[in-house]
């Protein structure tokens, strides 16, 4: 027999059973999109983090009280240590003086309302820093000026506002010279940062900048710490620049020879190995799910197999009357069989490319087709559907002729 013969046999069998030939797919379909859905999402994720790593600029490191990631604290090592206070930046900055191009202090508070006029936008960022801020976190200025040493040193309230603020708050007119109230505290504009986009799905142009000194002065020291982003003069000084750094900030912090570091020390480098090392342990997690998952549908299509040896033995002793081979009824069975999975597999596929790509579309991440997981998926369907197929297939060759003619 041709093999487009077989294979159209074998769609016709799966036509006359519609309800149970979906059914069986649906069991693989869904183990597919167990695994190529994850993947997808982690593969979007983990490009937009690779490619669009912005918050530290180029031969940055950076100090803090808690880790990059921190998911678990059962002990509250991290809670419990000393917040990184504004005298300690200062006295780090002094120790430093001369080894580094930057140094920024960074000191965060999400949600605040920012208003002018009539205006109100809820949930912005504030960020007390200093004149490095741009530097460190690869921004430039679209007009006016930057954050100055004498604007810290003086506390002026001054902001540094971002695009995003900018274009909802002036749409059709300058920024520089006006004054907004961030939290109720007034503060005049002296420039606006250039538009850079979403990163991880967050937009980075709502940022209010402030002198960090005025940030302390008039939103509290209280459950504060202060982040520092450090830049070597080049790639070559990088290590050199973070050795002194380290016994710098040692010696800020009053730490004594013996001590452990009380703060946390991260780098571009340090936050792409961190997100592999949790998406590891979701791909083995996914995969775990999807093996339990195929390996219950490889169950069920060899289940519906030998339904159909049964359904069709007349059908197989007719034929093997007329001359079929024991041969060409394998390869019937299989073909059935690798169908069932393959269609589930596509299926499986094709969901879980447009579910993981989903959270592209929602936050504003480059698409992505993991074509090496899809091929490995069909290949694994194709070796279901051969594996749990072989039995059926095989029990159907071996009918004998003459009872599988009796059978009613």
């Amino acid at each position: 027999m041709f093999f487009t013969e077989i294979f159209r046999m074998a769609l016709g069998s799966l036509r006359t059973n519609r309800l149970r030939s979906a059914l069986t797919m649906l069991g693989v379909a869904i183990g597919v999109f167990s695994v190529i859905g994850v993947m997808t999402a982690l593969s979007v994720i983990q490009g937009s983090i690779e490619s669009g790593l912005s918050f530290l600029g180029s031969n940055i490191f950076q100090f803090a009280k808690y880790p990059v990631m921190n998911t678990r604290d059962p002990e509250e090592k991290f809670a419990n240590r000393r917040n990184i206070s504004l005298e300690q930046a200062t006295e780090f900055k002094r120790l430093m003086e001369g080894q580094a191009s930057a140094i920024a202090l960074k000191c965060f508070d999400g949600g605040k309302p920012v208003s002018y006029g009539n205006v109100t936008l809820q949930g912005r960022t504030l960020v007390g820093t200093n004149e490095f801020f741009l530097a460190a976190n690869s921004y430039t200025i679209a007009y006016g000026r930057n954050i100055s040493p004498d604007d810290v040193d003086l506390g002026r309230p001054v902001t540094v506002v971002g695009a995003s603020i900018q274009k909802k708050l002036f749409p059709s007119q300058t920024a520089l010279g006006k004054t907004i109230k961030v939290n109720s505290k007034p503060y005049t504009i002296i420039g606006v940062l250039d538009e850079k986009g979403s990163s991880f799905g967050n937009s980075q142009d709502e940022l209010v900048l402030v002198p960090i000194t005025k940030f302390f002065s008039d939103f509290g020291h209280e459950h504060r710490t202060i982040n520092l982003a450090i830049q070597s003069t080049s790639q070559a000084t990088y290590n050199d620049t973070l050795d002194k750094a380290i016994g710098a900030m040692r010696s800020a912090r009053g730490l004594k020879l013996g001590q452990d570091n009380d703060f946390e020390i991260y780098s571009n480098d340090t936050l792409v190995t961190a997100f592999a090392q949790v998406a590891d342990t979701v791909r083995a997690g996914a995969f775990v799910v999807s093996v339990i998952a195929l390996l219950a549908a490889g169950i069920g299509i060899m289940n519906i197999m030998l339904v159909s040896v049964t359904e069709r033995t007349r059908e197989i002793g007719v034929r093997k009357a007329i001359g079929a081979r024991k041969y060409d009824i394998i390869k019937q069975f299989l073909i059935e069989a690798v169908l069932l999975s393959e269609l589930g597999g596509l299926a499986g596929i094709v969901t879980g490319v447009l579910g993981g790509n989903g959270i592209a579309l929602a936050f504003s991440m480059n698409m992505v087709f993991p074509w090496f997981w899809a091929i490995t998926g069909l290949v694994v369907c194709s070796a279901i559907g051969i594996g749990f197929g072989s039995y059926p297939a095989w029990k159907a060759a071996s009918l004998h002729p003459i009872e599988a003619l009796r059978y009613e």
